[in-house]
Protein backbone atom coordinates (compact mmCIF):
# COMPACT_ATOMS: atom_id res chain seq x y z
CA UNK A 1 0.00 0.00 0.00
CA UNK A 2 1.03 3.36 -1.03
CA UNK A 3 0.56 6.59 0.84
CA UNK A 4 0.95 9.53 -1.24
CA UNK A 5 1.29 13.20 1.04
CA UNK A 6 0.04 15.82 -1.84
CA UNK A 7 1.43 18.52 -1.59
CA UNK A 8 4.08 17.62 1.16
CA UNK A 9 7.25 19.53 -0.07
CA UNK A 10 5.85 22.97 -0.85
CA UNK A 11 3.97 23.09 2.67
CA UNK A 12 7.36 22.15 4.79
CA UNK A 13 8.19 26.11 5.30
CA UNK A 14 4.78 26.59 6.31
CA UNK A 15 4.12 23.56 8.47
CA UNK A 16 7.32 24.28 10.41
CA UNK A 17 5.86 28.00 10.83
CA UNK A 18 2.47 26.31 12.30
CA UNK A 19 4.07 24.26 14.27
CA UNK A 20 6.27 27.14 16.33
CA UNK A 21 2.83 28.88 16.14
CA UNK A 22 0.77 25.69 17.82
CA UNK A 23 3.51 25.77 20.41
CA UNK A 24 2.99 29.21 21.12
CA UNK A 25 -0.80 28.65 21.36
CA UNK A 26 -0.60 26.06 23.85
CA UNK A 27 2.31 27.83 25.77
CA UNK A 28 -0.38 30.77 26.33
CA UNK A 29 -3.13 28.33 27.21
CA UNK A 30 -0.47 26.26 29.52
CA UNK A 31 0.20 29.83 31.03
CA UNK A 32 -3.14 31.16 31.31
CA UNK A 33 -4.58 28.49 33.08
CA UNK A 34 -1.65 28.06 35.37
CA UNK A 35 -2.92 32.05 36.29
CA UNK A 36 -6.30 31.27 36.91
CA UNK A 37 -6.04 28.00 38.71
CA UNK A 38 -3.65 30.30 41.26
CA UNK A 39 -6.76 32.54 40.99
CA UNK A 40 -4.24 35.32 40.30
CA UNK A 41 -7.38 37.71 39.53
CA UNK A 42 -4.39 40.45 38.59
CA UNK A 43 -2.91 38.47 36.19
CA UNK A 44 -5.85 36.95 34.96
CA UNK A 45 -7.42 39.57 33.70
CA UNK A 46 -4.45 40.69 31.25
CA UNK A 47 -4.23 37.60 29.37
CA UNK A 48 -7.37 39.17 27.47
CA UNK A 49 -7.46 42.08 25.14
CA UNK A 50 -9.51 45.23 27.41
CA UNK A 51 -12.42 44.77 25.17
CA UNK A 52 -12.71 41.09 25.41
CA UNK A 53 -16.03 39.25 26.30
CA UNK A 54 -16.52 36.07 27.57
CA UNK A 55 -19.41 33.94 27.40
CA UNK A 56 -19.95 30.55 29.26
CA UNK A 57 -22.65 28.23 30.58
CA UNK A 58 -22.36 29.94 34.39
CA UNK A 59 -23.14 33.29 32.86
CA UNK A 60 -26.96 34.42 32.12
CA UNK A 61 -25.40 36.55 29.05
CA UNK A 62 -21.64 37.22 28.15
CA UNK A 63 -19.64 39.51 30.03
CA UNK A 64 -16.41 41.47 29.48
CA UNK A 65 -13.42 39.81 31.21
CA UNK A 66 -12.46 42.75 33.08
CA UNK A 67 -15.40 44.17 34.06
CA UNK A 68 -17.96 40.71 35.21
CA UNK A 69 -15.08 37.85 36.02
CA UNK A 70 -12.30 39.28 38.19
CA UNK A 71 -14.70 38.82 40.80
CA UNK A 72 -15.09 35.36 40.20
CA UNK A 73 -11.93 34.44 40.45
CA UNK A 74 -11.58 35.99 43.64
CA UNK A 75 -14.65 34.45 44.80
CA UNK A 76 -13.45 30.48 43.33
CA UNK A 77 -10.55 31.00 45.76
CA UNK A 78 -12.54 31.58 49.00
CA UNK A 79 -14.51 29.15 47.99
CA UNK A 80 -11.53 26.98 47.77
CA UNK A 81 -9.91 27.90 50.86
CA UNK A 82 -13.44 27.01 52.65
CA UNK A 83 -13.94 24.08 50.98
CA UNK A 84 -10.19 22.65 51.48
CA UNK A 85 -9.90 21.86 47.52
CA UNK A 86 -8.29 22.77 44.80
CA UNK A 87 -9.75 23.54 41.30
CA UNK A 88 -7.23 23.03 38.04
CA UNK A 89 -8.30 23.19 34.48
CA UNK A 90 -6.34 20.99 31.65
CA UNK A 91 -6.82 21.79 28.04
CA UNK A 92 -6.42 18.79 25.37
CA UNK A 93 -7.42 18.29 21.75
CA UNK A 94 -6.69 21.87 20.56
CA UNK A 95 -7.27 22.78 16.94
CA UNK A 96 -5.71 25.76 15.94
CA UNK A 97 -7.16 27.95 12.82
CA UNK A 98 -4.67 31.00 11.62
CA UNK A 99 -7.06 33.61 10.27
CA UNK A 100 -6.79 36.00 7.28
CA UNK A 101 -6.35 39.08 9.53
CA UNK A 102 -3.71 37.54 11.69
CA UNK A 103 -6.45 36.03 14.55
CA UNK A 104 -6.31 32.58 15.40
CA UNK A 105 -9.47 30.52 16.17
CA UNK A 106 -8.91 27.57 18.46
CA UNK A 107 -11.29 25.06 20.00
CA UNK A 108 -10.38 22.72 22.46
CA UNK A 109 -11.61 20.21 25.43
CA UNK A 110 -10.88 21.51 28.68
CA UNK A 111 -11.45 19.82 31.90
CA UNK A 112 -12.10 21.07 35.35
CA UNK A 113 -11.33 19.18 38.13
CA UNK A 114 -10.94 19.20 41.71
CA UNK A 115 -8.75 17.74 44.23
CA UNK A 116 -9.58 17.66 48.25
CA UNK A 117 -7.30 18.09 50.78
CA UNK A 118 -6.11 14.78 51.59
CA UNK A 119 -7.75 12.78 48.25
CA UNK A 120 -8.10 11.80 44.58
CA UNK A 121 -8.91 14.28 41.95
CA UNK A 122 -11.99 13.51 40.21
CA UNK A 123 -13.15 15.69 36.74
CA UNK A 124 -15.93 18.00 37.72
CA UNK A 125 -17.27 18.94 34.05
CA UNK A 126 -15.51 18.76 30.50
CA UNK A 127 -15.96 21.71 28.74
CA UNK A 128 -15.34 23.19 24.84
CA UNK A 129 -13.42 25.78 24.60
CA UNK A 130 -13.68 28.44 21.86
CA UNK A 131 -11.48 31.29 21.71
CA UNK A 132 -10.60 34.58 19.32
CA UNK A 133 -6.76 35.00 20.15
CA UNK A 134 -5.61 38.25 18.93
CA UNK A 135 -1.51 39.19 18.85
CA UNK A 136 -0.75 42.43 21.37
CA UNK A 137 2.24 44.02 22.51
CA UNK A 138 3.82 41.03 21.55
CA UNK A 139 1.92 38.26 23.47
CA UNK A 140 -1.47 36.31 22.16
CA UNK A 141 -4.40 37.53 24.39
CA UNK A 142 -8.11 36.23 23.85
CA UNK A 143 -10.45 38.72 22.62
CA UNK A 144 -13.50 36.44 22.66
CA UNK A 145 -14.24 32.91 24.59
CA UNK A 146 -17.24 30.69 24.32
CA UNK A 147 -17.35 28.36 26.57
CA UNK A 148 -19.90 25.21 26.86
CA UNK A 149 -20.74 22.20 29.01
CA UNK A 150 -20.69 19.04 27.35
CA UNK A 151 -23.28 17.50 29.52
CA UNK A 152 -25.36 20.19 28.96
CA UNK A 153 -25.27 20.28 25.08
Amino acid sequence: MTIELVGTAERTPRSREFSVLYAEVQHFYAQQLRILDAHDAGAWPDTFTEDAVFEGPQLSAPVRVRDGLTGRVRAGAARERRAGSRLDHWIGMLDVRPQADGSLRTRCSALAYVTPGGGGSRVLYVYVMEDVLVRTHGTWRTAHRRVTRDDLA
